[in-house]
């Protein structure tokens, strides 16, 4: 087991540094990295997905590459282009927006800076991280999709399914679900409630790649992969689920890696705009790197005797 703690390249959910733990297992490495915040029972849901990676292995791939987005944080737009070259050939980006401490106006600049990047061909996808209310979210979105041009959708406006589903009445940009799916009881609410026209699947929060592909068929929408803001070795459990849905029609949030100043082994990359089916196993050298102090170490471990 390797307790890491990697620093971020910018601020990213509030974090920056990101921690987390490795297991090797009979299939192979795993990771394990809830956020801090979360409490024992949701943390238990990852820990059955860390499991199953080393434990059991993963589906069968139908394909050899997964393509992918970019990741643009709340950067301002002078940097958006540095970003952006974080991720070959990539002509998707999600922009985060919405972040604390933010404004409208910051959140269009760096829309409209991502738009120029990635030319009049390329697709913007937005994530508010449920932070609007509904009133907010009808009034901004329409002004978030002139700035970029035009939106993929926007990733989870508003906390509640039942939100989501109003906004979905009344704006033209498509909807994904992400925390109303992942973090929810009953996470085919939004299919029963035309909430949305996306679902986006996380394979550490929803307890696996099997657990994953089973929502996949029963929800009806066209699926999304994204991280968890993992190391290569978390990312590749991401991939081995891309790589078995019978159908990927967007491209995955998976290219976040390059969100991390290091990895614990030769990072899972885009090579123009696809990440290989692979995985990756940690490296000597990585894991000396990446190694989290004992007071880290000691956290970790008491998490996950607490949840065993």
């Amino acid at each position: 087991m390797h307790v890491y703690a990697i620093p971020l390249r910018s601020r990213f959910r509030d974090i920056d540094v990101r921690e987390g733990v490795l297991i090797e297992g009979n299939a192979g490495w795993a990771e394990f990295s809830p956020f801090r915040e979360y409490g024992d029972a949701e943390a238990a849901t990852w820990w059955r997905a860390a499991r199953e990676a080393a434990d059991d292995g993963w589906p069968e791939p139908v394909r050899d590459w997964v393509p992918v987005n970019a990741t643009v944080p709340a950067v301002s737009p002078s940097q958006v282009v540095e970003v952006l070259s974080r991720f070959p050939g990539c002509t998707t980006a999600k922009v985060k927006v919405a972040a604390a401490g933010q404004s409208p106006g910051e959140d269009l600049a760096r829309l409209e800076a991502v738009r120029d990047a990635l030319g009049p061909m390329g697709r913007v996808r937005i994530d508010a991280n449920a932070a609007w209310d509904v009133d907010t979210a009808i009034r901004l979105l329409p002004r978030y999709a002139d700035a970029a041009q035009g939106l993929e959708y926007v990733e989870q406006p508003c906390p509640s399914v039942e939100d989501l589903a109003e906004v979905r009445r009344r704006v033209s940009v498509p909807i994904a679900a992400d925390e109303s799916i992942r973090r929810a009881e009953d996470p085919l609410r939004v299919a029963r409630l035309d909430a949305a026209d996306v679902a986006v699947l996380k394979v550490q929060p929803m307890g696996g790649v099997r657990a994953c592909l089973r929502i996949a068929e029963q929800i009806g929408l066209p699926v999304v992969v994204s991280s968890a803001l993992e190391t290569s070795i978390g990312i590749a459990a991401g991939v081995a689920l891309a790589a078995a849905l019978p159908e990927l029609p967007y491209a995955c949030g998976l290219a976040t890696a390059s969100l991390l100043e290091r990895d614990v082994t030769e990072p899972l990359t885009a090579v123009d705009g696809f990440l290989p089916v692979r995985r990756p196993e940690p490296t000597p050298e990585g894991l000396a790197a990446t190694a989290a102090d004992k007071s880290v170490q000691e956290w970790w471990n008491l998490r996950i005797a607490r949840i065993v």
